[in-house]
């Protein structure tokens, strides 16, 4: 995409959904329970991939797990799962497809405990973005002090492929951490 703007090191020079994804969603503060499951499954079958290969699987999550709605999703029976583990429009590994599973049955749990997901999650960073203002992708770290406490939290919880690398890549999804670089045309708009 040739458009002169500035963008976050890794949004560069790469395929046209990965760069609408930087430009659309990334950062983008989230308060809606659908896309925070949305990325919890994403986020979780992303782990030891690049965020690229998931990326372009996205469609095939969307079908496979009825569209991010989690009371569906936590009704996956042992037949269903085993049918993901055909569907070519996903990550094939049984321990993220359970886990996905898994993780709606504890998603419902929180809500039930919180009032919602969001509630939960923004507690987190006391319900605003934490605004960094990094220079470059090597300022940006892998985990947070926040994200620590997320995972430790959501693991307790009986949640799987939650770790803090994965939580803090949530968070900056989501929008709970601005971690567009300062030159990023971005990073004031979020």
């Amino acid at each position: 995409m040739n458009d002169n703007l500035t963008r976050c090191e890794w949004a560069e020079d790469t395929f046209e959904e990965y760069i609408r994804y930087h430009d659309e969603e990334w950062g983008v503060p989230v308060h809606d329970d659908r896309k925070h499951f949305e990325f919890l499954i994403l986020e979780g079958a992303q782990a030891g991939l690049s965020w690229s290969t998931i990326l372009k699987r996205r469609e095939g999550y969307r079908t496979a797990f009825a569209n991010f709605d989690p009371e569906k999703v936590a009704k996956f029976d042992e037949a269903k799962i085993q049918e993901l583990l055909q569907f070519e429009g996903i990550i094939r590994n049984k321990l993220k497809v359970r886990s996905a599973v898994s993780n709606a049955q504890r998603f419902l749990e929180v809500q039930q405990e919180f009032g919602s997901f969001d509630a939960y999650i923004w507690d987190f960073v006391d319900g605003k973005t934490i605004v960094n203002h990094r220079k470059s992708m090597s300022d940006i770290p892998a985990t947070s002090p926040e994200s620590d406490a997320l995972s430790k939290d959501l693991k307790k919880r009986g949640f799987k492929f939650v770790g803090s690398t994965i939580m803090y890549a949530h968070m900056q999804a989501c929008g709970l951490v601005n971690d567009h670089t300062v030159d990023c045309f971005r990073f004031e708009a979020v």
